[in-house]
């Protein structure tokens, strides 16, 4: 199969060839990088030279040939699977969505709040170009979205590609897995429910192959309740207070005054932050031999994982990742993996994705984008029924939707109105008035 990445030149490629070069399977025989910064995808394909090198052994050739396309549609012609992981306006842009709120007093995060309505208004029109141009040359082709806001742009690509666009993310299959682990329970041999949107949705479920409870033995435990990340973020007292475990990216909403105090006094931004580290890998690897831009990448690689979050963590008592939580959800590689291995016949799976909802949610249209669990085959994914959501849950999911869905409509038909309305009612924007600041100091920085 051939698969495209679009963003090529993205820091997380690396972790997607890696996991090519490792399937058993060797479904995967030729990956096309597109990139629009030809200096990043060209360093990016060295460190895939040097990785290759590494995982197959001197003088073996690579099983994944690795080809650079010059153009959009040199890169989509003719191919079975696109990973979508494009960052609109690079890391300058992600400063900007976080500086912006935050100088107006408001949440300033990538994928949350106001900072998550104007990065979507920014990518939207890319991704439905990018859509457009799939259903043109490569209309057989599945497309696996990684570009944030996932939720957002997965509910757009929709509109050209229907359910041939799937949505992903690593947060869930991470929260499931360490759930599992501070349970007791193997992470691969229990069942769950997870319900909501891409970056906002709960762990309502955990169950034992012998049918245990094992949320319920999980809440009722302390210690084992604080042994993990999302345990550490909420706290015991409120994840039993809740009957479940959120999403690591709740913490913004429900801890929305201490986050917002973290992120105000730290020196930099996250966003700023990876400006300064990507910008110095990308000029120190530009130039250098394959081993040396390898060894430049996983140091860096190593560095952003353990920062990851640092203000929630801050916000939350300060404390560092611990090792098996970051690795335990596998990431987006191997998320994205079991979703082309399930969609190609080879390996039918049970995962937590961005979807059409169908009649998961009752009270969100049919075609709204939902992140649920999903059994995922030849046929694609289909959504799994859940239990009906609790009022809280669901009067946020369908409060973030009405956000989701004015963003969609403000950048295809560019639309004030519904710009204006798409950050006014997020709940982390607290006044008509600051979200018409921050659209119009938006539009002219």
């Amino acid at each position: 199969m051939r698969l495209t990445i679009l963003g090529g030149g993205g820091f997380r490629v690396p972790l997607v060839h890696r996991a090519l070069l490792d399937d058993p399977a060797q479904a995967v025989t030729e990956v096309t990088l597109y990139d629009t910064d030809p200096r990043r995808v060209a360093v990016i394909a060295s460190v895939l030279t040097r990785q290759a090198q590494r995982r197959t052994g001197p003088g073996r050739p690579s099983p994944v040939r690795v080809r650079v396309a010059e153009s959009l549609d040199d890169a989509l012609r003719g191919t079975d699977f696109v990973f979508s992981a494009i960052r609109v306006g690079g890391t300058a842009g992600r400063i900007a969505d976080e500086r912006i709120p935050l100088d107006a007093g408001v949440l300033g995060q990538e994928t949350v709040g106001a900072g998550g309505v104007l990065y979507g208004l920014r990518t939207v029109p890319v991704a439905l170009h990018i859509a457009e141009r799939v259903a043109a040359l490569a209309p057989d082709a599945w497309v696996v979205n990684f570009t944030n806001p996932a939720g957002i742009v997965t509910e757009a690509m929709a509109q050209v590609l229907g359910e041939r666009v799937i949505g992903i993310c690593d947060s869930p299959v991470g929260l499931v897995r360490r759930a599992a682990r501070a349970a007791g329970a193997d992470p691969d041999r229990v069942t769950y429910g997870y319900v909501g949107l891409n970056h906002l949705g709960w762990l309502r479920s955990l169950t034992a192959e012998d049918g245990t409870d094992l949320l319920k033995k999980l809440l009722s435990d302390s210690g084992a309740l604080t042994s993990f990340e999302e345990g550490k973020l909420f706290g015991a007292d409120w994840l039993r207070a809740l009957g479940a475990v959120p999403n690591e990216y709740l913490h913004y909403y429900y801890f929305r005054r201490e986050t917002l105090a973290s992120v105000r006094d730290a020196s930099e931004t996250r966003g700023e932050f990876l400006d300064q580290q990507q910008s110095g890998f990308f000029e120190a690897a530009s130039g250098v031999p394959p081993e040396e831009a390898y060894a430049l990448w996983e140091r860096t690689r190593q560095e952003r994982e353990e920062t990851y979050m640092a203000d929630s963590r801050e916000a939350s008592g300060g404390w560092q990742r611990d090792t098996c939580d970051m690795e335990e959800g596998g990431g987006y590689d191997q998320v994205a993996l079991a979703v082309m291995r399930a969609v190609s016949g080879d390996r039918p799976a049970r995962l937590i994705l961005n979807v059409r909802n169908g009649t998961t949610v009752p009270q969100l249209a049919p075609e709204a984008i939902v992140e649920t669990v999903c059994e995922v085959d030849a046929d694609g994914a289909r959504p799994l029924p859940c239990a009906p959501l609790r009022e809280d849950q669901l009067g946020l999911m369908l409060q973030v939707k009405a956000v989701e869905l004015a963003t969609v409509e403000a950048a295809e038909f560019k639309d004030r109105d519904a710009a204006l309305r798409a950050m006014a009612l997020h709940p982390l924007v607290d006044s008509p008035a600051v979200a018409a600041r921050i659209l119009e100091r938006a539009a002219t920085d």
